[in-house]
């Protein structure tokens, strides 16, 4: 009796220490966000905290995070698989642009296995503007449950206002939490407003990244185990001259 009561105990402390540090962790995508017809583009699929400029090498990914989807939508909509490979702390991906406007990158992963009662659902993307902007540049191209967007991602600059977009089922994500994460670690919760739009201005260069959190209450079972919520995190990253 009193051996099941330790392990009962021992998995509780487990999981309560388990599932902050994935919550703590997402996957982003990061790419440069200018394009060149005819020239392969790279892309980067990473995986830890981005605040801490934790990374978690390829080999250590828990769970089948490794086995996301990565796709590709060009400006005209037609949509590519990419395959990636592992590196030592990310997995790569190429695409050659071959027409003008702006490529959407699109990555979904749903953790195969149920940790505690919630299943993980992994979300990011990106855009890549090749030429100008006239086609393709909508928040959309992106069919993930859940997302983020810019429309001016590729010209952002210090000291000079940038707006997101947070899409939750292809509408606008009204009056929700949404976290931007400076090049420094330094971090601001914002709140949505009514057209689903967050607003902030950077105070210095380098990488940002923008986060999205939902935690839908729901029931069911996932690859044979019960849940009653699913996390969704959806990222974005983008980086200001």
């Amino acid at each position: 009796m009193k051996s099941n009561s330790i392990k009962k105990l021992t998995l509780l402390l487990l999981m309560l220490i388990a599932t902050p540090s994935l919550f703590a962790h997402a996957l982003w995508i990061e790419t440069k966000a200018i394009g060149t017809k005819g020239k392969a583009q790279e892309i980067s699929i990473y995986f830890g905290e981005f605040a801490d400029n934790d990374i978690t090498k390829a080999d250590k990914w828990f769970s089948d995070l490794k086995d996301f989807t990565l796709v590709l939508v060009s400006p005209s909509k037609k949509e590519t698989k990419l395959t990636s490979k592992a590196l030592d702390n990310k997995y790569q991906a190429f695409f050659t642009p071959d027409e003008d406007g702006v490529y959407t990158i699109v990555m979904h992963h749903k953790v195969k296995d149920v940790y505690g009662t919630m299943v993980l659902d992994y979300n990011s993307s990106a855009t890549v503007v090749v030429g100008n902007k006239t086609s393709g540049n909508y928040a959309t191209a992106n069919n993930n449950i859940i997302g983020l967007f810019s429309e001016n991602a590729d010209i952002a600059k210090k000291n000079a206002n940038i707006n997101v977009f947070a899409l939750y089922e292809g509408a606008s994500a009204k009056k929700q939490k949404v976290k931007v994460i400076a090049p420094n670690g330094w971090e601001k919760e914002l709140w949505t407003n009514d057209k689903g739009e967050i607003s902030f201005t950077p105070i210095w260069s380098g990488n940002y990244m923008v986060e999205f959190a939902y935690t839908e209450k729901t029931t069911g079972e996932h690859n044979g185990k019960k849940y009653d919520e699913i996390w969704k995190m959806a990222t974005y990253l983008i980086a200001v001259k």
